[in-house]
């Protein structure tokens, strides 16, 4: 047991479902996959933020904040989120859009995770670069500024790497969650799959099984930056958690296992290994992935079973980290 003494907010349908994909299993005649559904957390339309934003948004009631300031992708589902939990906790929420992806047409402006965001009455600020994540953070804080010259009381959730990863808190206590799952069911799960983008889910599911004594292998398919700048960023994640925890370091160096075949031509670009896999996972489990995150780290988990990385006697967890709404946002790319 990990104490976490740390306020959280209820936010998250937990434990979520852990299934077997037999049909996928058979199509790709090799290991047994298993998965994780942190689609189904329940919070906007369920992801993996449900479970990071309780954190967060139990700090902000222990600030007693009335106002939730996030920044992200246009079609971020953190911010989808976090508007939601902030009307859950009966707070106003202010997003700002990043321009991360070259993309101007209509249907990626106004449909998927930018509907919610607009029905959920968020107020909609916009940042003209998608690589600056300390001048996003900053401009927040300008944001904050003026909320706060206008009697407000605002929380910023930073997203930047330079402060302690409250979010990844989440997922230290659902690596709990996950061995308790597959030692009910005596499934010896090998390797666990999961998309690292922020960071923040995969180093929290790392330091909460090696804190458990838990040898599984952790692979980590990078959806934004290649796998040299993103070890650095899981490791500092890994080793903050630690101090925060206040327990010896668990996670070595060669623990954090990167793979960024995938990752081409981008951050919230399709490839076609993505838009294999996300028909793959559809076709055969009637599932749905999304195709910044899921879409893409279940293509590297195809990638690295084809290249022998995951053998074929190997038992498989496949983290489904949600983002399905963002699916609507990109019909173009799949076809009549």
């Amino acid at each position: 047991m990990i104490n976490i003494p740390f306020p959280r907010a209820e936010l998250c349908h937990a434990p979520t479902p852990l299934e077997r994909l037999e049909n996928l299993s058979r199509a790709l005649n090799g290991p047994e996959i298993f998965i994780k559904r942190d689609d189904c957390t329940g919070l906007a339309m369920g992801g993996n933020k449900a479970r990071q934003l309780e954190y967060y948004l139990g700090r902000a009631r222990e600030m007693h904040a009335d106002t939730i300031l996030i920044t992200g992708a246009v079609q971020s589902n953190y911010v989808r989120m976090a508007a939601a939990a902030a009307r859950h906790c009966a707070m106003d929420c202010h997003i700002q859009l990043e321009e991360r992806v070259e993309r101007s047409d209509s249907l990626y402006r106004n449909s998927g995770n930018v509907l919610l965001d607009r029905i959920l009455g968020a107020t909609i600020h916009s940042y003209p670069q998608g690589e600056d994540e300390q001048g996003a953070d900053a401009r927040l804080e300008e944001l904050a500024d003026d909320l706060r010259a206008k009697g407000a009381r605002p929380y910023v959730i930073h997203l930047g790497p330079g402060r302690d990863p409250l979010g990844a808190l989440g997922y230290v206590t659902a690596a709990g969650e996950i061995l308790d799952q597959i030692a009910r069911r005596d499934i010896p799960i090998s390797d666990l799959v999961v998309a690292s983008g922020s960071g923040a889910t995969h180093a929290g599911l790392l330091s909460g099984l090696r804190a458990r004594g838990s040898a599984m292998r952790v692979w980590g398919i990078c959806v934004r930056r290649d796998a040299g700048a993103q070890a650095e960023r899981v490791s500092d994640a890994c080793r903050k958690l630690a101090r925060m925890l206040k327990i010896n370091p668990v996670v070595a160096e060669e623990d954090v296992l990167l793979a960024d075949a995938t990752l081409a031509p981008g951050y919230g670009l399709l490839n076609d290994e993505a838009k294999k896999a996300i028909r793959l996972m559809a076709e055969h489990e009637g599932i749905f992935l999304d195709p910044v995150y899921t879409g893409k780290s279940a293509a590297g988990m195809i990638g690295l079973i084809d290249g022998g990385e995951i053998g074929p006697g190997a038992r498989v967890l496949f983290v489904h980290t949600g983002g399905v709404p963002a699916l609507f946002a990109y019909g173009d790319s799949f076809g009549n």
